[in-house]
């Protein structure tokens, strides 16, 4: 499995009214992204949560969140969250707000 339908079908519920929203494969995975910007994804069982190099520290300090390290080593900006900090509704619309935060902050590609 590539990435975790359930939980990309929650992170859709959330964005469906977002202007902008697309979805792109990338990573092995699947991305939102808004006006051409990653917002965030779903890899494996993880959420990824674009939140920029300003965000990391803070995201990554918080319960069940991680570094993103695809490539071996950690990508600056970037996080994933593992189940356990998605388990109810709010957990993921708090992290899926962040990364929203972020794309709405790059100008449009």
């Amino acid at each position: 499995m590539a990435y975790s339908e359930d939980t990309a079908q929650r992170v859709r519920g959330l964005l469906a009214r977002e202007p902008g929203l697309s979805e792109r494969k990338m990573f092995g995975g699947l991305c939102f992204m808004v006006s051409g910007n990653m917002a965030c994804g779903v890899l494996n069982d993880d959420l990824v949560i674009r939140v920029g190099p300003k965000g990391h520290e803070d995201a990554v300090s918080q319960p069940h969140a991680r570094p993103m390290d695809f490539t071996g080593r950690p990508m600056k900006g970037m996080v994933y969250v593992g189940p356990g900090g998605l388990e109810s509704p709010e957990e993921l619309q708090s992290w899926v707000e962040r990364g929203l935060r972020f794309a709405r902050s790059l100008p449009p590609k």
